[in-house]
């Protein structure tokens, strides 16, 4: 067995070997949480998810750090244009990002640092990075400066002579336009800490290298991240951290966007579907079917009928998983192992397109089984179905998910007793052959969004696709 990930420095895909035999060590840039989230920001958490799933799947012993950027300049500007505290936005929106995470089924990680909670260890970052001439201090900012670090921009391959650094306000005292601000001097009525260098607030990318360091140590496997983070956030942090004197991430992970008008999903362009109001509107296992089962690497684009197509796939794999437990008579328990076709694709660069092909070629099989009534290949199917949805995050009958069908446990009830009186019309109907009024019966529950399957036991139904 061979997990195999495209690692963005090395711009292929490589074998992956973990630095501790049997462990996995990840760490994924989080929240900046001065909105809430929109499907875009959950995806990234999903797809290394799955990554988490499959390493533990194949024995590993996964740490997964996810850390929460709590003070930035656009948290700084909601607090101002609010009138709130900085804290009290920062809180607010990182439980806005845990739930869209928790909603989407996403395990929680094993650490989830604020960045507020770690201004020691960045403190100590920067002293070392300033007594190395890597670093330093103008007008209470600290400052890297990039030509002291030969390797700067191999991640995103850029030439150093045309590179445009983005700056923020009060940026004065830079030797170089091209260097970054690790440390930011105070301004009046902004939240600051005291250092050697004055009182200030941190850069971006300080964080997460100081972060990095103290919960995964000098050296750790795989740093995970959106594509818009290359530049300038990754290749920022890795400066701090190899100039500081650790060997850093071996493997570099991007995920690709979700867009909408092949524009990158975002807050500030107004573009943007929050998670909150979405998982009103469609289930969430259906919104995790639709957002994890593309290729990480692969843009999302937007769209009502893509996410209606995503309904129905599922609801093609639900029915198979309903019809089978109600023959078998109880739960199916998941295969102990998933068929190395579907082990195969995800080795091979997390393949969950050709993973689920998998899956669903297994429901086929299944559901033809139904049909033979051949009740024990129809159970030997189901459980492969569980093992492999279960690495996906999409088994309906994982705990998680109970009651994610009903959408509102309260009317669903009620809406059964409705429906059901309705139903045992349609079976008087066909008890007494009159075709045509058990045939409109079900045109007429078809059109309300119910869908109607007649089994051994009797007529039953769902919500159908919308």
């Amino acid at each position: 067995m061979t997990i195999r990930l495209y690692d963005t420095s090395a711009r292929q895909i490589r074998d992956f070997t973990p630095l501790r035999q049997g462990c996995v060590s990840i760490y994924l840039c989080g929240a900046t949480v001065q909105a809430a989230p929109h499907i875009g920001h959950i995806r990234s958490g999903l797809n290394f998810d799955i990554m988490r799933r499959w390493f533990e799947y194949r024995g590993l012993d996964v740490t997964f750090v996810r850390n929460v950027t709590d003070i930035d300049d656009k948290i700084i500007a909601k607090s101002a244009e609010q009138g709130r505290p900085w804290w009290a936005i920062g809180y607010e929106n990182e439980r806005a990002f845990s739930d869209g995470y928790r909603a989407l089924g996403c395990l929680p990680p094993t650490y989830e640092p604020r960045a507020t909670g770690h201004i020691t260890e960045m403190v100590e970052m920067m002293r070392g990075l300033i007594e190395r001439g890597y670093a330093y201090e103008a007008d209470g900012n600290v400052y890297f400066a990039v030509t002291s670090f030969p390797d700067y921009l191999e991640l995103s391959n850029q030439e150093l002579d045309n590179l445009l650094q983005p700056s923020g306000d009060g940026e004065t005292g830079k030797r170089d336009p091209r260097d970054f601000a690790m440390w930011k001097a105070a301004k009046p009525g902004e939240p600051s800490w005291e250092t050697p260098w004055g009182r200030g607030r941190p850069g971006w990318h300080l964080e997460c290298s100081a972060m990095a360091h103290k919960y995964l140590g000098t050296a750790f496997d795989i740093h995970g991240g959106g594509l818009d983070l290359i530049f300038p956030h990754h290749e920022n942090e890795i400066a701090q951290a190899k100039a500081y004197g650790d060997e850093f991430a071996r493997y570099w992970v991007h995920n690709a966007w979700v867009t909408m008008s092949g524009e990158k999903m975002s807050k500030s362009l107004g573009n943007s579907v929050l998670v909150s109001e979405m998982v009103k509107r469609w289930r969430p296992i259906v919104l995790r079917y639709y957002l994890g089962t593309p290729h990480y690497r692969s843009m999302i684009e937007y769209s009502e009928e893509a996410l209606r197509e995503a309904e129905s796939a599922f609801a093609r794999i639900e029915g198979f998983v309903q019809r089978v437990v109600e023959k078998a008579g109880g739960v199916v328990e998941p295969a102990a192992e998933v068929p190395p076709a579907f082990a195969e694709a995800m080795d091979d660069d997390l393949g969950v397109p050709q993973a689920l092909a998998v899956v669903h070629t297994a429901v086929r099989q299944g559901n033809s089984a139904l049909a033979a009534d051949d009740k024990e290949e129809a159970v030997a199917r189901l459980a492969e179905v569980r093992a492999m949805l279960g690495v996906l995050g999409l088994d309906p009958l994982d705990p998680h998910w109970a009651g994610d069908g009903d959408r509102g446990d309260d009317l669903h009830g009620v809406v059964d007793t409705l429906v059901r009186m309705v139903l045992d019309q349609r079976e008087a109907a066909r008890a007494r052959k009159d075709w045509p009024t058990a045939d409109a019966i079900r045109d007429q529950l078809n059109q309300s969004g119910l869908a109607i399957e007649d089994g051994p036991q009797g007529p039953r139904w769902s919500l159908g696709p919308r």
